[in-house]
């Protein structure tokens, strides 16, 4: 099954649909058919590795533009990648994975923590 993502005029992603699996690289097609924009997008990518049933592929040119678009994610044509939302001013984007990270890494331990953008830090999350 294909999925595309419908962008706007600042290449921001405003809809995902499912297409045929005849679809499969046929963006261009679709874009003409319709006269919006479309760009593929797989369910399967995430920071820029496949997976299949949760665990890397073996097949890793099936990694398509590095993460599933969003209804506000935002295609960056020079890298061929779907970005999220920036969470947070502070936060950095891998330009590998193109996922947003925190200038501070999150404790590994068994708490769960949120982010706190006024002191920039990981807080603890008491239940």
């Amino acid at each position: 099954m294909s999925h595309f993502a419908k962008l706007d005029s600042k290449n921001t992603v405003i809809f995902v649909t499912v297409g045929r699996q005849q679809d499969d690289g046929m963006e261009a097609e679709i874009s003409k058919r319709t006269g919006d924009v479309y760009k593929q997008t797989s369910y399967n990518t995430y920071g820029g590795v496949h997976y299949t049933d949760r665990v890397p592929s073996s097949d890793q040119t099936k990694a398509l533009r590095k993460n599933y678009a969003g209804i506000g994610f935002t295609y960056d044509k020079k890298l061929d990648a779907f970005i999220p939302p920036k969470p947070y001013p502070s936060w950095k984007l891998d330009k590998k994975s193109c996922l947003w990270s925190a200038p501070v890494s999150m404790p590994k331990d068994e708490a769960a923590y949120s982010w706190d953008e006024s002191s920039k830090s990981w807080t603890k999350i008491v239940e």
